[in-house]
């Protein structure tokens, strides 16, 4: 019986930042995981992917005898993908969650102005 892919117990997620074309399907995707950025599809880690539109996303995960694809289109709201440069991250599980509920996982600058500090 197959298993559910549970996003809080994955080991690596990797965020493709910019926009990617989600006509690709499995195979398409992992070309992009191992030739742009070098990493193996194969490894048992979570691969996200954007398209133009910031309300869906794709996912790919290697489940040790096939891949799954994950498709996903919001309703309401969109994702707060990183769109600034062509590149891979990785996340942690609570910038997973926050990615997927429509949270910026990008680091917020508090500034401070001179005279309004209490």
């Amino acid at each position: 019986m197959p298993k559910l892919l549970n996003f809080t117990e994955l080991d690596k997620v990797y965020l493709v930042c910019g926009k990617t074309d989600l006509r690709k399907g499995i195979d398409g995707l992992a070309t992009i995981i191992q030739d742009q950025f070098d990493l193996n599809p194969f490894s048992p880690a979570l691969f996200l992917f954007c398209g133009t539109r910031k309300d869906r996303f794709k996912a790919i995960y290697w489940e040790g005898d096939g891949f799954v694809l994950l498709y996903k289109r919001y309703e309401s709201g969109h994702l707060q993908w990183p769109r600034t440069a062509v590149e891979v991250r990785q996340l942690t599980n609570q910038q997973l969650k926050w990615l997927l509920t429509g949270l910026t996982i990008e680091p917020s600058v508090h500034r401070v102005r001179p005279g309004n500090i209490y």
